[in-house]
């Protein structure tokens, strides 16, 4: 699955829990009773770094394309919910995150109460507790100072956020 609609949650004294939920008829969630261990990652930005904004290209021609990413892995054991009341609260954690940004914010509230809870049977919790993180920067840091510069100009003249934001990561 690429995409899974998730909310972290602090804990005092563990690296905290990604709480998350996927359709029910989506047969992922069987697989994860009985505690199976899980890798939720996370990755953005990242972009294509062309040869051609490396300036030792004209010096030595010694170059090729790569990627530059940021990626956090977080590891863990999964736990499947069912709990209604579990899942109505961990829609309006999700909605509630989502929509703190919005001039008018939407909130599971607003939809009558029929209709969330049949849609909250329509899908299945699952809760990582989170046992180890791991990140990983690629931004042209084993490359010179000149390369780094070269790359970082040639992010920034390219199209999409996801260029810029890894132009800002390169130094």
């Amino acid at each position: 699955m690429k995409y899974v609609p998730s909310h972290f949650k602090e804990d005092d004294g563990s690296l905290g829990q990604l709480e998350c939920h996927v359709a029910r008829n989506n047969p992922v969630w069987q697989r994860l009773q009985d505690g199976a261990r899980v890798l939720a990652v996370f990755q953005e930005p990242d972009a294509y770094i062309s040869p051609s904004w490396y300036k030792t290209k004209a010096e030595t021609g010694r170059v090729v394309p790569t990627w530059n990413y940021l990626a956090v892995h977080a590891e863990g054991r999964a736990r499947v919910i069912e709990d209604p009341n579990w899942l109505k609260h961990h829609l309006h954690r999700l909605t509630d995150q989502h929509e703190s940004d919005m001039d008018a914010p939407w909130s599971v509230d607003d939809a009558p109460k029929e209709f969330i809870e049949r849609l909250a049977q329509a899908i299945v919790g699952v809760e990582i507790n989170i046992e180890n993180l791991t990140g990983k920067l690629k931004a042209s840091q084993n490359q010179p100072e000149k390369n780094r510069t070269g790359v970082k100009a040639g992010l920034e003249a390219e199209d999409g956020p996801h260029n810029r934001a890894m132009a800002t990561l390169i130094s």
